[in-house]
């Protein structure tokens, strides 16, 4: 495809197959890195616009959701990505918003204790935005738009983007853009 015709594809919404797992960069006490599980909803707008809703969860089935973080803004595309043919280089840069929800009291009172600064108390069930300002949990610094190096590929009526590094090194570089793909997205 073409990119006008990957981003004509792309137009509408998508969601996760299952609860996905991503190494994390926090690490557990023996030094082996914590696992992440989430569930995504992503909605690609003319444009070049973009909302993205993470549910991140305690456990690898996603019952027992500890956060919400919506984030919205811009794709910028840089070309292709060697990975596969037709796969693209993207940037997403939260340039429009980004919301953190706690789903569960212990997250709540973690935030309370680490990121309370600027912020409302945090309760379960109330988004506050972070958008713009800092945010140490998500290592977000007032000023500066959060942005990842990432990829895009639809094929056989699924999205990809990039598996995140095993190491859990982020999407923060054009070094650190994926070459593996994630598992895919779907339409609704």
């Amino acid at each position: 495809m073409t990119l006008e015709q990957t981003k004509t594809a792309l137009l509408g919404n998508w969601n996760s197959i299952a609860t996905e797992l991503r190494p994390s960069a926090a690490r557990n006490p023996d030094g082996s890195l914590k696992p992440f599980y989430l569930q995504r909803q992503f909605r690609y707008l003319d444009g070049d616009r973009f909302e993205l809703a993470i549910v991140n969860t305690a456990d690898a089935n996603g019952q027992v959701p500890l956060a919400r973080i919506l984030i919205r803004g811009h794709m910028a595309w840089r070309g292709p990505h060697p990975v596969v043919a037709g796969a693209q280089k993207v940037d997403f840069v939260a340039d429009e918003g980004y919301e953190v929800t706690p789903l569960a009291q212990g997250f709540a009172d973690v935030l309370n204790k680490v990121a309370a600064q600027g912020y409302a108390p945090w309760v379960v069930g109330t988004a506050q935005s972070v958008f713009g300002k800092d945010f140490a949990p998500f290592g977000l610094v007032a000023g500066r738009h959060f942005m990842e190096y990432d990829l895009v590929l639809l094929s056989h009526g699924m999205l990809f983007w990039g598996a995140r590094h095993v190491d859990g090194r982020g999407f923060d570089t054009e070094q650190n853009r994926p070459t593996n793909l994630q598992i895919p997205l779907v339409r609704p």
